[in-house]
């Protein structure tokens, strides 16, 4: 028995390192096919002027820290929950509050508003993604009232994005994403790959609702494809959480931020890291990233209250937005490409131009 098991670890170890050979011979295929950097391609681009951005609108209404905030896709409205209990609608151009939605618990970590506009979701440390439909007037007014409740996780939502009002796709600290069918109330797929906890999506744009991105805790962004269930593609690279994830504009890159004080731009195409977003004397946590319409400009949430605004190409800073007097925990950048809008710690939602 014993020398069963000893052949067996044997065999184990054998099979690790071959594992890891392999990977080198991937890593080493990689350099070889890494001829040149963006930073080297773009050294002719023209630099870009100092982004000079000021807070257009406050939104001013909730009672406690904003812990996340959503566009709607006519450019015009967003959505944003506080642990205040509190789930508003806004219309950015006049500040007024078009919906305020009580929660059943104020533990509130995320939201969204889907593409239609006809509903918005939220979830938390209640490991529930409540679902409320706007267009139903009882349902957005009383407290839980209308909402479809979505239970499976069994960690904390950290981030929830509809695919369409049938479907949703949330992320947890219980190390899994899901695909819901939002009608039945039902999982419809789990993704299972990542080792921390996942802590943020991106959708991927266009027309191409099968993928999606997700950062995790365990310092690793992944590339899911909804058809098969699996993970295509994992970027490594960060020394710490990965605590936001967003597309590029084309759907071909994606930027991280991480609490390793470092904002990474990683190529889908190449596989690979392209550019990395640091300053010296930046020393805290991103919570949020945003790219511009074009895709030139990267925005990043930062615990130290500001937002830095980053060349994507050149990976320079090109300006800071102070107002805030706590930390950002979330940003977001309109449809139309037109206004910033950051959420902070201070109660207050800023809408920038």
């Amino acid at each position: 028995m014993s020398q069963n098991q000893g052949d067996i670890q044997e065999r184990i170890a054998a099979a690790r390192r071959e594992g890891e050979s392999l990977k080198e011979k991937i890593r080493a295929k990689k350099e070889a096919s890494a001829d040149t950097t963006l930073k080297a391609m773009a050294a002719d681009v023209e630099d870009l002027a100092r982004i000079v951005m000021r807070p257009r609108r406050t939104l001013r209404g909730h009672l406690a820290k904003i812990y996340a905030m959503h566009w709607a896709t006519d450019r015009r409205h967003l959505v944003s929950a506080s642990q205040d209990g509190k789930l508003i609608v806004w219309d950015a151009y006049t500040t007024n509050k078009v919906h305020a939605i009580p929660l059943r618990s104020s533990w509130v970590m995320t939201c969204a508003y889907s593409p239609s506009g006809n509903f918005v979701a939220c979830g938390g440390l209640d490991n529930i993604c409540s679902i409320y439909n706007l267009t139903n007037k009882d349902g957005a007014g009383t407290r839980g009232g209308g909402a479809r409740e979505l239970s499976a996780h069994s960690g904390y939502l950290s981030c929830c994005r509809f695919i369409s009002d049938r479907q949703i796709v949330t992320s947890s600290g219980d190390m899994t994403c899901m695909l819901w069918d939002i009608e039945a109330g039902v999982r419809i797929l789990e993704f299972s790959e990542h080792t921390g906890d996942v802590m943020s999506l991106s959708l991927a744009p266009g027309n191409n609702p099968n993928i999606f991105l997700s950062g995790a805790c365990d310092a690793t962004a992944k590339i899911w494809d909804i058809r098969s269930g699996r993970a295509t593609q994992t970027f490594a690279g960060h020394e710490s959480d990965i605590n936001a994830v967003s597309f590029f504009p084309n759907g071909d890159a994606f930027a991280t931020g991480s609490d390793d004080a470092s904002c990474r731009l990683f190529d889908i195409r190449a596989d690979r890291e392209l550019n990395s977003f640091t300053s010296d004397n930046i020393l805290c946590g991103i919570t949020s990233v945003a790219f511009s319409i074009s895709g030139r400009i990267l925005f990043g949430g930062y615990d130290d209250w500001t937002c830095n605004v980053w060349d994507t190409l050149k990976g320079e800073r090109v300006g800071v937005l102070s107002g805030h007097d706590n930390r950002l925990s979330c940003l977001g950048v309109s449809v139309d490409g037109m206004a910033l809008c950051t959420g902070s710690w201070d109660t207050f939602l800023k809408v920038w131009a």
